[in-house]
């Protein structure tokens, strides 16, 4: 590619924030990236949050192995403030169904035989060997599985808003405030010359990259359902300063099929919780399809169900039983792109000269923002994807398979609107 021809990013999330860093740290001159949100980090992008998992453990080797680059990216003084190397416990709850129990076994077994790991798994089969790594923890917890030292978590938002100013630094143009209403093509219609935004100002770019998230299907409705907009929820509590210092250094704690939480933010001092859930749907009639039917982010997010707000309780009563009856705050659903296979979709749009999708998030993309975007560039730059798997996949129904990582049956947001709860005005007002 010539390094001055125009490139169009849509979508400053994990995936467009960081192909438009490695694009322009690669000598790119004329990147511009169009983000819908007003503010920055995006407010309806998974990476707006305070934390999120960085760790190796994968069902497939393969993403093993791209984790591991990424977690040494993370260690790069871009990165490095923003990664706690906190650890990682990994277990089951003694009432765990089998799908749990086999998820947790393929992960470590994706692990354990490998060089960086040496001495940092040890297995946990008692009350003991959890207090152990975390003598914070006071509750029942009859858990088995293992705590895994090289791991731990980033600080989400803090490491897109320390990207968005190296973009920036680099060279490369983001408006906010731009929500595009659709694409443009040339007369044949076989070629995408840009896009156009609800304000009615037209950007034109010889490669338009498509990096929408969740929303991606009401721009290019032809990828049907190959992708699915998921939502899974998360909760706050607030602690006080005493509390969270009690909780400092805690590992990254995952119960397969109850839930997780991470050590107190520093600045909040909140503790966020998200209960174990194979996600939200939110289907809706949408003209952009020939079914009628799209799973689409909701306007509003603000809200967690009584069926997961239950589920945080049992997650907390096995390990922080004092906290288990404190208000939850800051509820809200995070979405994503899941794809059938779990596998990122980076690629040509077929019969489309000059766009490029960038998808598929399946909830484990953010620990991959240091590198990501240089899978990206070498697409670009070859002008197709090598890499079968994460090939254009026609005809690949992501709604109609069973994955098997998340634990539990996907939910329309239907389903659950009579469960909707949402943060007491007067709750916030006393902490």
């Amino acid at each position: 590619m010539d390094k001055q021809a125009s490139i169009l990013i849509l979508g400053a999330g994990t995936f467009g924030l960081s192909t438009a860093y490695h694009l322009a740290k690669a000598g790119y001159t004329n990147v511009t990236v169009l983000e819908k949100s007003a503010t920055f980090p995006p407010e309806l992008s998974a990476g707006n949050d305070l934390n999120k998992i960085i760790r190796a453990e994968y069902e497939d080797p393969f993403y093993a192995e791209l984790a591991l680059e990424a977690m040494n990216a993370w260690k790069s003084p871009l990165f490095t403030p923003y990664y706690h190397e906190t650890g990682y416990l990994l277990c089951n709850s003694a009432g765990a169904p089998e799908k749990s129990k086999i998820s947790l076994q393929k992960s470590l077994d994706s692990i354990r035989q490998r060089p960086e790991f040496e001495n940092k798994i040890t297995p946990v089969n008692s009350r003991d060997d959890i207090r152990k790594v975390a003598p914070a923890f006071d509750g029942p917890m009859l858990w088995k599985g293992y705590f895994n030292s090289y791991a731990g978590y980033a600080h989400a938002a803090d490491a897109m808003t320390a990207v968005y100013s190296a973009c920036i630094a680099l060279g490369v143009t983001i408006h906010l405030n731009s929500t595009v209403q659709n694409l443009t093509y040339s007369d044949s219609g076989d070629i995408c010359t840009g896009a156009m935004t609800t304000k009615g100002t037209h950007y034109t770019a010889s490669t338009t990259i498509l990096t929408l998230g969740a929303s991606l299907a009401s721009i290019l409705p032809q990828i049907k359902r190959q992708i699915i907009a998921k939502g899974s929820p998360v909760a706050h509590i607030q602690l006080t300063p005493r509390e969270a210092a009690q909780l400092r250094g805690i590992p990254v704690t995952y119960a397969r099929d109850l839930g997780f939480f991470f050590e107190p933010d520093v600045r909040t001092q909140q503790l966020k919780l998200c209960p174990a859930n194979a996600g939200y749907t939110h289907y809706h009639h949408h003209h952009a399809t020939s079914s009628g039917l799209l799973s689409l982010p909701p306007s509003d997010n603000s809200f967690v169900a009584a069926r997961d707000e239950a589920a945080i309780r049992r997650l907390l009563r096995e390990t922080l039983p004092e906290l288990a009856e404190r208000p939850l705050v800051g509820r809200r659903v995070c979405w994503c792109a899941d794809t059938a296979d779990s596998e990122y979709v980076i690629d040509f749009v077929p019969g489309k000269k000059g766009l490029v999708v960038v998808t598929g998030d399946s909830a484990h993309a953010f620990k991959m923002l240091p590198t990501l975007g240089a899978w990206v560039r070498e697409v670009l730059e070859r002008g197709r994807q090598d890499r079968e798997r994460w090939r254009w996949k026609e005809g690949s129904d992501a709604a109609g398979v069973d994955i098997s990582w998340r634990v539990g049956k996907t939910t329309d947001l239907q389903e659950v609107r009579d469960e909707i709860r949402r943060d007491e005005d007067a709750v916030e007002a006393k902490l």
